[in-house]
């Protein structure tokens, strides 16, 4: 438990965010998928990602830390094994707390000539996972839940052939789309996924730089595929990762919240498929701009936040929904928090996807908004915020989510009183050092 009081000055300085955990889970995965070396220099050193190498390791791949005698920096090197030489593990591949971890290397695992199991802690043993058996079952595969109620632990069948299909997801989802595509490697024809709207793009972006043939296509009703031609292969690149922007949003929340607030987050990974909360908040007439722009491969930039007194539309009312929803939806927590401080209402719908996150995260933030004096009420795919209540401290119950926790203490910035994160290490799930960065700034 931690202990937070309101902020007594403006936010001012510099800050970088630890890297984007998206992206450290693929340069792993994919690194042990080529043949070669890949150095990767910004991985994100959390216990999700952890995980992911966990894993690896204990199918025969070696991966080594050491620090770049140039400048100090922590490299990882990994000698990957390429698409046909993992060895079997000797007990069942333990993900932890990383849904991630557990969907992508489902598909993986789904084309390999040994049996395996996976599961994670008792939080992925709740995630639903029907979304990825589906269609990897449909590919070829046999995967079976273990328990028989479509979640981990996951037990998969080896040596099966596997075709290409073209996959119809029914939710905008990276972990399918790329759970789908890895397996698609090792397919005898073309994979496509289909999903109602672009989900984040990382898988697409890193395996064409490795080598693959894929690509995206977007209809004109706004669908988009993912379309992979199997048979190149893959070879070990060096990867630089940016920090990862839904870190950075808790930051850019803050600085968009207490008075007098100015705040410069460097090297953040901008992806469009990810950056949709400084879309969003800009309609809302966040002061944020962006600096030293780099679109090369994985698009970063500086983020620069001034606070702002933000704003609803004509009627007083601002919706968040739609397209936007997949490109913010790990954001949505602590936008419900800034919301709350405005002097209009918000409504945020279209997010049922929230309810399958590491806790339902509608009836959390709904909860806990709640249990700090906001006016909040939760629907069936998202919430209603009538803003404006003056917030106050409260115990915080993370339900061990690390973006509660995150989310929460960036309302105690603005909160009258004492608020308590209870159990707030989960946040090293994805950002260790996030409560010294934060105290760093006050």
């Amino acid at each position: 438990m931690i202990a937070l009081e309101r902020a007594t000055k403006p936010l001012k300085g510099d800050i970088c965010v630890p890297g984007d955990k998206s992206i450290s889970h693929r340069s792993i995965m994919f690194g042990a998928l080529a043949k070669g070396t890949t150095e990767i220099t910004g991985f994100l050193e959390s216990a999700d990602c952890i995980s992911t190498i966990e894993c690896f390791k204990k199918m025969g791949v070696i991966i080594e830390r050491a620090l770049k005698p140039s400048n100090g920096v922590p490299m990882l090197t990994v000698h990957g094994n390429g698409l046909n030489n993992f060895t079997a593990p000797d007990s069942t591949l333990y993900t932890g707390n990383s849904g991630t971890t557990t969907r992508l290397m489902t598909g993986i695992l789904a084309a390999q000539p040994f049996d395996s199991m996976i599961t994670g802690d008792s939080s992925i043993e709740k995630r639903p996972m029907k979304r990825v058996m589906t269609p990897l079952n449909q590919m070829g595969a046999d995967i079976t839940s273990l328990k028989g109620n479509d979640c981990a632990p996951l037990v998969i069948k080896g040596g099966k052939r596997l075709h290409g299909i073209t996959y119809r997801s029914p939710v905008a989802s990276a972990q399918v789309k790329s759970a789908v595509i890895l397996a698609g490697l090792y397919a005898d024809s073309d994979t496509v996924v289909w999903e109602p709207a672009l989900s984040r793009n990382h898988t697409e972006i890193m395996l064409s730089a490795f080598g693959a043939d894929i690509h995206n296509e977007v209809a004109r009703d706004g669908s988009s595929a993912a379309i992979l031609h199997p048979g190149m292969p893959l070879h070990g690149i060096r990867i630089n990762i940016p920090g990862d922007i839904s870190s950075a949003a808790y930051f850019i929340v803050a600085a968009l919240m207490v008075p007098g607030s100015e705040l410069l987050i460097r090297n953040v990974g901008v992806n469009s498929t990810r950056a949709g909360i400084i879309t969003v908040l800009k309609q809302m007439g966040a002061d944020i701009t962006l600096l030293n722009e780099d679109n090369s491969t994985e698009a970063k930039a500086d983020i620069l936040v001034k606070y702002s007194e933000l704003h609803g539309n004509a009627n007083n009312c601002f919706e968040i929904g739609g397209k936007d929803i997949p490109t913010m939806i790990d954001e949505l927590p602590v936008v419900a928090v800034l919301a709350a401080t405005g002097n209009f209402d918000t409504v945020i719908k279209d997010a049922a996807e929230l309810k399958v996150k590491e806790s339902n995260r509608i009836d959390s933030v709904v909860e806990n908004l709640k249990a700090m004096g906001a006016d909040v009420e939760a629907t069936d795919d998202g919430m209603i915020i009538h803003g404006g209540k003056p917030l106050h401290g409260a115990d915080i119950n993370t339900h061990n989510d690390h973006r509660l926790a995150m989310s929460f203490a960036i309302a105690s910035l603005v909160a009258e009183g004492t608020t308590r994160i209870l159990d707030d290490a989960c946040v090293n799930i994805s950002y260790p050092s996030f409560f010294k960065d934060l105290q760093s700034l006050l």
